[in-house]
């Protein structure tokens, strides 16, 4: 009984035997921790940059996470998924580096005009809202005369310089130089980084460039001498509507009187006529540096005024009596001035001496 009572149990025992080892074939083996220098075996470490020198150290799962096996097994020669050698011996990844190229500066701040028949400087200047210098400085003009109908105008945001940044240059040297300061710099061009880059177009709002070169011109006049006078116009004006100012040559208004541009524009044919509006005596004729180029200035009385800017010639000399119609001069583009055209204006008080410009056209 004895003996048939263990060869029964036998088969139990057998079977507990395979159950305990397969329980213990079936626990995890000591993970090792990912980039752990001090642990056995390559592990797999992260660098920017370098070469790889072993494809076959690393698996599939260790590209992308979803595909096991050998990395000759899952990649081809053309793969796209990883370049092939790409850690070091020590199991170092390299890894390329995107590098941001884009260099912060104003230029994008920039705007272009187009300039139009019968633009002028200060007309363009203030409908953008900045001075006529900062838009003189901005294309490097050197001449009052240097605008021609199609010019593309660079019109900067703030009144101040366009500057390209040179050798040797800092936010502090250039607020030193152009004395401003170097946070206003930094803001107008939304800058992040204040290093500055060598070509960098950079905006200094306040700074202040060359002042507009004086040209000593032969003035062409018919009359007898030019410039200014101490005369006085007459007492009171006559009143009446004005004379039209120009005569012949295709004339029309090609701008009108509104904010920023306080005269009015008349387009003609170069050398057409310009004449008197109303009676009284010239106390300015030849050239001023007032972007008018050419000019003559009458007194009407009753402390009304008219001028005539941008004309080729003038015809008539200071202290001169005129009657209205009387030639003045004739059509021209002198002074900041596209095309050929004058700008005529009325004053009421002296002018540029405490006077105000009013709308030519309640006179007309």
């Amino acid at each position: 009984m004895v003996r048939l009572a263990s060869e029964r149990m036998l088969p139990v025992v057998a079977a507990l035997v395979v159950l305990g080892a397969s329980i213990v074939s079936l626990q995890p083996a000591a993970a090792q921790p990912t980039g752990d220098t001090s642990a056995a075996g390559s592990d797999v470490r992260l660098q920017v940059g370098g070469e790889i020198v072993d494809p076959e150290r690393f698996t599939g799962a260790d590209l992308d996470g979803a595909v096991s096996g050998p990395a000759s097994e899952v990649l081809s020669d053309d793969s796209s998924a990883a370049p092939a050698e790409s850690y070091a011996d020590d199991g170092t990844i390299y890894k390329p580096v995107a590098v941001n190229t884009v260099v912060q500066d104003g230029k994008g701040l920039l705007q272009t005009y187009t300039v139009r028949a019968g633009d002028t400087l200060t007309g363009i200047a203030s409908h953008y809202g900045v001075t006529m210098m900062t838009v003189w400085w901005a294309n490097k003009l050197s001449s009052k005369d240097d605008l021609h109908v199609g010019q593309q105008l660079i019109i900067p945001p703030v009144n101040g310089l366009v500057v390209t940044v040179k050798d040797g240059d800092t936010l502090d040297s250039l607020a030193t130089g152009y004395k401003v300061e170097a946070a206003d710099i930094v803001a107008v061009n939304e800058l992040d980084d204040p290093t500055l880059i060598i070509g960098q177009t950079l905006i200094v709002p306040g700074a202040v460039g060359a002042p507009i070169p004086t040209p000593k011109p032969k003035p062409r006049v018919t009359g007898t001498s030019g410039g200014s006078c101490n005369c006085s116009g007459p007492a009171t004006y006559g009143g009446g509507t004005f004379t039209w100012p120009v005569s012949g040559g295709g004339n029309y208004i090609s701008q009108y009187f509104h904010y920023g541009h306080y005269g009015l524009d008349i387009a003609a044919d170069y050398g057409s006529t310009v004449r008197a509006a109303a009676s009284g005596r010239v106390i300015f004729a030849g050239w001023k540096s007032n972007g008018g180029g050419y000019q003559v200035w009458i007194s009407h009385g009753s402390g009304l005024y008219t001028t005539y800017n941008h004309m080729s010639s003038v015809a008539v000399s200071s202290g001169a009596n005129v009657s209205a119609g009387t030639r003045v001069g004739r059509i021209g583009q002198s002074g900041w001035a596209t095309g050929p055209h004058l700008h005529f204006e009325v004053w009421v008080g002296a002018v540029w001496n405490g006077g105000y410009r009013v709308n030519p056209l309640k006179y007309l």
